[in-house]
């Protein structure tokens, strides 16, 4: 396994653990220890924790260990905003410009997640569902747009999964991408701007519920890092 695919499999396994919680917001990512944890080299490991700062879910410190990110409630939901208006444009411009093959392609996909909601595990679900928003970036046919969706998605991967943890509602997710779906089949691009649009929104309510939750329960409290002598930590 080359380093590039070897730091991609790091990366999941670590992706992975921030959306179950194993590592928490504020946690700090010892490269050292997780390197010997899964017998790699820190060359990858610096990788994957790179692939990680790239969709938000890890920062990096100046001499210190990388944290898991922990965004605030208006981190999240300016990146909502924008996340739903690259979907809407992303829904337009594939009623235009999706073929065929594509439609078919993202009704698979659909498919696949109505017939195994229940019987996946949570993020295996929850990733389905995000392939099947890329695919509809995809059959934009607007590169641009499809990469600048991908990261936006890719910002707000903690947030839609805690989200749909939080609040699991098969019935709503599946209505929704149906509908959504319909309107792709139908391509009426006012129709499919509604559904997309009406989708997000639940998604915005899940999340400030979520946060309110954490409030109330008195979770809110960042983990806060404990550093060494002169603040910088040993492990690096």
């Amino acid at each position: 396994m080359n380093d590039k695919i070897l730091a991609e499999s790091i990366a999941d396994r670590l992706r992975r653990d921030i959306l179950r919680g194993v590592l928490a917001p504020g946690a700090r990512i010892k490269e050292r220890d997780r390197a010997a944890e899964m017998g790699v080299s820190r060359t990858p490991m610096r990788e994957a924790v790179r692939i990680l700062v790239t969709e938000g879910l890890v920062q990096l410190r100046p001499a210190r260990s990388p944290v898991v990110a922990d965004p605030t409630l208006k981190d999240v939901t300016d990146a909502i905003t924008v996340l739903k208006a690259l979907e809407v444009l992303s829904g337009r411009l594939a009623c235009i410009n999706a073929t065929d093959d594509e439609i078919t392609e993202i009704h698979a996909i659909q498919e696949e997640m109505e017939h195994n909601y229940n019987a996946r595990d949570l993020i295996d679900t929850f990733e389905v569902d995000m392939a099947f928003h890329r695919a509809i970036a995809r059959a934009s046919h607007n590169p641009a747009l499809a990469q600048t969706h991908d990261s936006y998605l890719g910002r707000l991967w903690r947030a839609r999964y805690l989200s749909a943890k939080q609040k699991r509602s098969r019935e709503r997710v599946l209505r929704q991408h149906n509908a959504i779906l319909a309107g792709l089949d139908a391509r009426a691009p006012a129709r499919i701007s509604a559904e997309i649009e009406t989708h997000l929104e639940a998604f915005m309510q899940n999340v400030a519920y979520f946060f309110e939750q954490r409030e109330e329960t008195g979770t809110t409290a960042r983990v806060t890092p404990n550093p060494t002598k002169n603040g910088k930590d040993q492990n690096l």
